[in-house]
């Protein structure tokens, strides 16, 4: 398939066109790739640092990701030191690099998100300035970048934004491979590379890195009759290099692990798909609300799709059904789950800025007046001032955070020191403090309601699991904790909890605040003999 050729972007004439829409006429001429990568690239990465990481996700995927660099070992996600088998490795490689290069800091933790996104970007515009014109990549990138989902998902550093851009990756490539086939041009080496993004996709968040873009091409194909096709599009070296790049790894954490299969492939990704008793339970058209709410104002713009003439152009009816497919199947698998989150449905966000630049582009090509580029512009201008309001409001109101604690911590934690959370674990402490040790974590670890729960509790249950000898090092139960303030130290404790602790744990009524945030508190325990409340207290016993 060839693009089609471009015309004039305005009408007859440019009399009287405003001044703003002179100079979005002028940016609309641009023709290289890595012009719109370079600003993309600067659009995203810009505020991506200006505030702590995000709680639960960003300090859970972050840290794991830092625990990997602290500890100068890749190959096991660790959480607390735990091994953490809920997602597969790449987003974790990724971090730790940009940790490694860039500094411990929330800019370099973000940073796999922010360039996923720009090759969202970067490839959508590619692929349409090669197989339909011009004018529609330039103004599908456009809403793709300013979309306040897709910006939002490039300022936060978990799994979503990376699996998002291999799977648009894997699919454009696919889709570039049966385009070349059809045109009896050379396609294996392109489908070959289709096959290695689809390993890229599963390494980054499992199965769906595979069946999300075959799903997609699969029914487009379908859809098209082209039966032929997609035998061909069945390639033993392509099997070959995604069975060489995505099983070492499982492989040697099975060998490691055992058990680790089950957990990782039946239970994440089957049983979780189809459980009920998951957290963020929604009905199954939550999705349609989400999806034209947060893209908004540029879903306002949909209603040009119902005009019937902009696609009259038979020429461009591939790449369509292509978009279509895309949409639908991401929309319609996401929502079949009754556990449901906002960033699931990220890659359907390509399509949908194609379905709403595409009737914009036919009218700026057609000359129709002023009405459709000035619509065009000012979505543009409240989109970008959503985006920017959005970051100054978690500058002005940053959400809870052990940040400020950490840092007031540095001042006296000494490299001997050991943290104790109380009956929860801070995913980010350790991040902002910068120990790379594990904490001790207290907690009614026999309580039967924990293998019921989905939350941080699961996650370093399971975890322990993996490493039985370590758990018992980390996850303390209350009476451990008593036993240790009860017996002679020969290191310093730092209790970590909220500020209500105090009332329900009687070992902190006669033990002052060291440190306090006030969401947060640090109570130190210096090395020495038994703390006095023990006299009053039985014995402990051992353990």
């Amino acid at each position: 398939m060839q693009p089609v050729s471009d015309v004039p972007l305005a009408g007859p004439s440019t009399a009287g066109i405003s001044r703003p829409l002179l100079l979005l006429s002028k940016t609309l001429e641009v023709q290289s790739t890595g012009v719109v990568a370079a600003f993309t690239f600067l659009w995203l990465v810009a505020t991506t640092g200006l505030y702590p990481l995000l709680l639960p996700d960003e300090g859970r995927y972050v840290g794991v990701a830092w625990s990997m660099l602290s500890d100068d070992q890749y190959s096991v996600p660790r959480l607390n030191g735990l091994p953490f088998f809920h997602k597969p490795p790449l987003f974790y490689w990724l971090t730790a690099f940009a940790l490694d290069v860039f500094g411990v800091n929330e800019w370099a933790a973000r940073l796999a998100s922010a360039c996923s996104a720009t090759l969202m970007v970067t490839l959508l515009f590619w692929f349409l300035k090669e197989y339909v014109n011009q004018r529609v990549a330039i103004v599908a990138a456009l809403i793709l970048a300013t979309q306040p989902l897709f910006f939002g998902g490039s300022h936060y550093a978990n799994l979503d934004m990376t699996v998002a851009a291999l799977i648009t990756a894997t699919t454009i490539t696919g889709a570039v491979a049966i385009f070349k086939y059809e045109s009896q041009a050379p396609y294996r080496f392109v489908l070959t590379l289709a096959y290695a993004l689809a390993a890229a996709a599963f390494l980054a968040k499992g199965l769906i890195g595979v069946v999300l873009p075959g799903g997609i091409l699969f029914f487009w194909l379908l859809w098209r009759r082209r039966f032929a096709t997609m035998w061909r599009m069945v390639s033993l070296p392509g099997i070959a290099v995604f069975l060489l790049l995505a099983l070492p790894w499982m492989i040697y954490m099975q060998q490691r692990y055992p058990g680790f299969f089950d957990y990782y492939i039946v239970y994440q990704h089957f049983y979780r798909f189809m459980e009920k008793g998951f957290n963020n339970a929604r009905p199954i058209w939550f999705y349609v609300p989400v999806l034209l709410g947060l893209t908004l104002p540029w879903s306002i713009q949909l209603w040009r799709v119902a005009k019937h003439r902009w696609h009259e152009n038979g020429r461009d009816a591939a790449v369509r059904g292509l978009m279509l497919s895309w949409l639908l199947v991401v929309l319609v698998f996401f929502s079949i789950p009754n556990s449901k989150l906002i960033g699931y449905i990220i890659p359907c966000l390509v399509p949908l800025a194609y379905f709403i630049a595409e009737p914009f582009a036919f009218r700026m090509r057609e000359g129709h007046g002023l009405d459709p580029p000035k619509g065009f512009f000012w979505s543009l201008i409240v989109a970008i001032a959503i985006c920017m309001t959005a970051v100054v409001v978690m500058i002005v109101n940053p959400q809870q955070s052990t940040k400020g604690l950490a840092y007031k911590l540095k001042g006296h934690y000494q490299p001997n020191d050991e943290i104790v959370m109380l009956e929860r674990y801070r995913y980010d402490l350790d991040f902002y403090l910068g120990t790379g040790k594990a904490a001790m974590v207290v907690l009614d670890w026999d309580d039967p309601e924990i293998k019921k729960s989905d939350n941080w509790s699961r996650e370093l249950f399971d975890a322990g699991l993996f490493d039985p000898e370590t758990a018992s090092q980390l996850l303390i139960r209350p009476q451990q904790l008593t036993n240790k303030l009860c017996s002679d130290r020969s290191i310093d404790l730092w209790l970590v909890g909220d500020i209500n602790r105090a009332a329900r744990h009687e070992y902190l009524r006669d033990v002052p605040v060291a440190l306090d945030d006030g969401k947060l508190r640090a109570w130190h325990i210096p090395a020495g003999p038994a703390l006095s409340f023990c006299a009053e207290m039985p014995r402990p016993g051992p353990g």
